[in-house]
Order: structure tokens, then C-alpha cells, then sequence
């Protein structure tokens, strides 16, 4: 049991778009990740999932309205419902996600990354 500091968590994540975990609870990761550029649409058929910004300013696209997410605020995107995130520069995001959640859900695509390739820091 240790504490987590997030900014030298966040200066270990090296690229955009690929989470990394730094805990876990009740069967969920927290996870971290630095957002650049656009996403793609996906959707998670049977889990929520759960955006805080850290730093910087992101948007999460829904397909009748955008969501824009500034330092401190959250969004939790629901099951089913498709989205994808933007941020137009670097923001940090942490993220709670059930542990079987796939990155991109059903979706493929070069900025996937598989559950397998998602490490501890």
C-alpha cells in the first residue's frame, strides 16, 4: 500500500492514446494516459467508462453533442454509447475502467492497444 503521485506516474507514459494502470479496486484498473489528436468512435458494449482531466483540456465527441473536459472536471461516458476523445494539445487523463474493458471496444484500429499491452507503472 503506497501512495500514488500522478504527475511522476504521468511523466513515465510515454506516447499519446496508450493507458497505463497504476491501481487497481474492486475489480477495476486507474489508469493514465495523455491525450493528443483524435481518437476514433468506438463504443464499449457492456461498461462505463470514466474520464477525469488532470491537465489540459480534452473533448469527448458523442454522436449528437461534444463534451468539453477542462482540469478537474469529469465524464462518465455509458455503456453502449459511442464516443471519441480529442484534445487539440497534450492533456493528461486518468481513467476507471472494469479490467476486461478493451481499449477501443469492438473497434480496430492502429491506435488500439490490446488489454495484454496495457502495463503497471
Amino acid at each position: 500500500m503506497n501512495k500514488i503521485n500522478l504527475q511522476e506516474k504521468f511523466e513515465l507514459v510515454d506516447g499519446y492514446w496508450s493507458p497505463k494502470i497504476v491501481g487497481e479496486l474492486n475489480g477495476q484498473y486507474v489508469k493514465l494516459a495523455k491525450f493528443k489528436g483524435e481518437m476514433v468512435w468506438h463504443a464499449h458494449a457492456n461498461e462505463d467508462e470514466f474520464f477525469q482531466v488532470i491537465k489540459g483540456t480534452i473533448v469527448i465527441h458523442l454522436r449528437d453533442k461534444p463534451i468539453t473536459l477542462n482540469e478537474g472536471e469529469c465524464f462518465i461516458v455509458p455503456r453502449g454509447v459511442e464516443h471519441k476523445p480529442e484534445a487539440a494539445e497534450e492533456a493528461q487523463v486518468m481513467m476507471f475502467e472494469p479490467k476486461a474493458t478493451q481499449h477501443t471496444g469492438a473497434t480496430e484500429s492502429d491506435l488500439t492497444v490490446a488489454i495484454d499491452n496495457q502495463h503497471w507503472i
